[in-house]
């Protein structure tokens, strides 16, 4: 069973006390375990590749930015961007069979940025497990008609309305009932004041009960602490074995999403305003003038960075459990065309019930149409409470929100646990169950703060300080480590121990991507994201400045690991200042591949 060359001892008491629950007899790797089947990797690449961004952002985006003519920009930036550092992670993974901190040890210097990593999979899942306790609070809410948001709820200091108020100013005398007395209006005189839908007062005041700003925090709303309860258990559940249990359950959750988005996808089709909301999103109506504007390459290559999950370790811990010889780059290919493909197809089942809702209204499409939370919980909810048997397709509208977002958790929980175990495989391998239930029993915890009445004030800073530009320094880090410290060259010959030697021309395009463009495109996000700062707000309510302060603390907490590291590393290590940071920029004794019979001459 050891003939590979393990690094633990070979005494058989040791290694039965520490045998892992996620290895199967008859893995490659007999210490780690490797995914049961090609299959099983794949679903959860792509689903976890496939998020909540490719449903509720990328049909704005396109709206906003031309149409069709965002596509042009959207795949460009995937061939340029997208594939080449996704490619480059699934390779760092697959290589070493090991986490986003041990994959460092190629560059000892930068391993801060594994550290890093971890921190912001940490911030994610508190993000994502607290968007799946509110699709999952709606879909229970779903199972009654009519829907609880379909009509004005009757509250204290209530504005809702299906209609906006319209008054006019008759000699300056704001009239209320002037259509009742057969007079018009003179549209320069008419006052149109904005109210709030049925479905954002359910929103804001069943569903969050949300408080006046991040100042007042409130109770917990328990409603959503259950759901909240019901994620973590259900996500502990799917990881109790690692990849062994979660490679199974992706059948389901990385399937069963397309069937929900073609059954609403049909029936949005079939109803009336459905096809001014599909040319809106992407039919005649499209504005190739838009390719002229900075703005929507910009938006295209964040969109792209984002939605494939680059730069937060979750590529890298699932490559790494791959077969050795595994061809990671036909993988990559399929994985990022398929969820760019996704983020297309999900926006024909947005926008034709969107156009219907419009219609319904008889307002332009533009009038009804939203992004992130706005869309999943206010515009979309708003449309569904419209159709004949909305509980039906509210429910199956929910329940694929809460798919997705699982899907994504998985991955990002199995980060922090496969570095925990890589990092202490004596404390942690043989005790997989328990650090995966205490993982999941932590982000519960930690998410309890953004389900109080302030939380979604709190979810907002998560987003925008500990999920949004980070990543692209991690990214960033990552092609300056592996390429231009560890070599580009060094690189590739790894890759060709897996994939097996490819020609001078098809290494000249990665390597013009990895060396030149997509660092390229990324410093100029980077760049733009700060220029273009705007502090975060949730809708009307602006942040208070302790509130922005934190923000601030909490990225520079993620940040402050890489120079952290570096800096105990140097001072750790012998000779003068200039031996101490090139041996640090050399790959360690330990970065090589994980089995013995994998490193041939190289590495032997």
């Amino acid at each position: 069973m050891f003939k590979y060359g393990s690094n633990l001892s070979k005494d058989p008491a040791i290694l039965t006390d520490q045998k892992d629950s996620q290895v199967d007899e008859g893995d490659e790797n007999p210490e780690r375990g490797n995914w049961s089947n090609k299959t099983e990797y794949m679903l959860s690449m792509i689903g976890f590749a496939v998020g909540l961004g490719n449903i509720w952002r990328f049909p704005y985006l396109t709206y906003k930015h031309g149409g069709g003519a965002f596509l042009i920009p959207y795949f460009l930036m995937l061939v340029l961007c997208g594939i080449p550092l996704f490619f480059l992670e699934n390779a760092i993974g697959q290589f070493c069979s090991q986490g986003p901190v041990n994959s460092w040890r190629a560059v000892p210097i930068l391993q801060g940025v594994g550290l890093s990593v971890v921190l912001i999979s940490t911030f994610m899942s508190i993000y994502y497990n607290v968007i799946i306790a509110y699709s999952l609070y709606y879909m229970f809410a779903s199972f009654q008609s009519p829907l609880p948001w379909a009509s004005c709820l009757s509250l204290p200091d209530s504005n809702c309305s299906t209609m906006p108020k319209v008054y006019c100013n008759v000699s300056g005398v704001v009239v209320t009932n002037w259509t009742q007395e057969n007079r018009t209006c003179p549209s320069s005189d008419t006052i149109t004041v904005p109210m709030q839908s049925p479905s954002e007062q359910y929103w804001d005041r069943v569903a969050l009960q949300r408080s006046s700003g991040l100042d007042e925090t409130g109770p917990v709303v328990w409603h959503l602490a259950l759901c909240l309860l019901l994620s973590s258990l259900i996500v502990a559940a799917a990881l109790i074995r690692g990849i062994k249990s979660s490679g199974k359950v992706v059948y389901f959750t990385a399937t069963f999403p397309y069937v929900l988005i073609l059954i609403l996808l049909i029936r949005g089709v079939t109803l009336e305003g459905a096809r001014d909301g599909i040319e809106f999103y992407i039919g005649s109506r499209s504005n190739l003038t838009k390719l002229t504007e900075a703005q929507v390459w910009k938006d295209a290559a964040t969109q792209t960075f984002f939605s494939l999950s680059i730069g937060m370790g979750g590529i890298v811990t699932l490559a790494s459990y791959s077969n050795f010889k595994n061809n990671m780059f036909l993988d990559s290919i399929v994985v990022t065309l398929l969820n760019h493909a996704t983020s297309v197809f999900a926006g024909f089942a947005i926008f034709s019930i969107l156009g219907h809702m419009a219609h319904i209204y008889g307002k332009p499409v533009a009038a009804v149409v939203k992004e992130g939370f706005g869309l999943a919980f206010i515009a979309y909810p708003d449309a569904l409470a419209k159709l004949p048997i909305s509980p039906l397709w509210s429910i199956l509208f929910f329940l694929m929100f809460v798919i997705v977002g699982l899907d994504s958790q998985f991955t990002i929980l199995e980060v922090i646990t496969t570095c925990l175990t890589d990092a202490f495989p004596a404390i942690f391998k043989s005790k997989r169950i328990s650090l995966t239930i205490g993982t999941c029993v932590t982000v519960f915890l930690l998410g309890l703060p953004c389900l109080t009445r302030a939380g979604i004030y709190w979810v907002t800073l998560i987003d925008q300080f500990a999920c949004g530009w980070v990543l692209i320094i991690s990214a960033l880090t990552e092609i300056i480590g592996f390429c231009y410290i560890y070599g580009g060259n060094n690189l590739i010959k790894d890759i060709e121990m897996m994939i097996g030697k490819k020609s001078f021309c098809f290494w000249l395009w990665w390597r013009a991507c990895w060396f030149f463009v997509s660092p390229c495109i990324l410093v100029v996000i980077l760049v733009w994201s700060f220029i273009a700062y705007v502090p975060p707000s949730y809708g009307n309510v602006q942040f208070p400045d302790w509130g922005l302060a934190l923000g601030w603390c909490m990225a520079a907490f993620i940040l402050l690991w890489v120079p952290a590291v570096a800096g105990y590393k140097l001072l750790r290590a012998h000779g003068n200042p200039y031996k101490r940071l090139k041996s640090l920029c050399a790959p360690s004794e330990e970065w090589h591949p994980y089995l013995d019979i994998h490193r041939g001459k190289r590495y032997s």
